[in-house]
């Protein structure tokens, strides 16, 4: 076995084990880009894939967010006794 026969087959070696890394490589991200794609649909009532809510699982309706002028239940924090008596 001469220089050149060892230097062509640690050539192919390397040349080899790179494509194949980055075959993978490749493959490995575009499956978490098309799996990542389809998380950032709308569920529409719990119909995707993603569960965003448990409530929205078993309801079949997507949540209703309250604005952020809505009130908040009984004790508005943003509006107690005390922080109406310092403004």
């Amino acid at each position: 076995m001469s220089a050149g026969d060892v230097q062509s087959l640690a050539m192919g070696t390397i040349q080899g084990l790179a494509s194949s890394a980055v075959f993978v490589l490749v493959l490995f991200i575009g499956f978490c880009v098309l799996v990542g794609f389809t998380k950032l649909r709308k569920t529409a009532g719990g119909g995707a894939m993603v569960v965003k809510s448990l409530d929205e699982t078993i309801s079949h309706r997507p949540m209703e967010y309250l604005s952020p002028s809505a009130p908040h239940g009984p004790s508005d924090q943003l509006r107690s006794p005390e922080l109406m008596e310092k403004s």
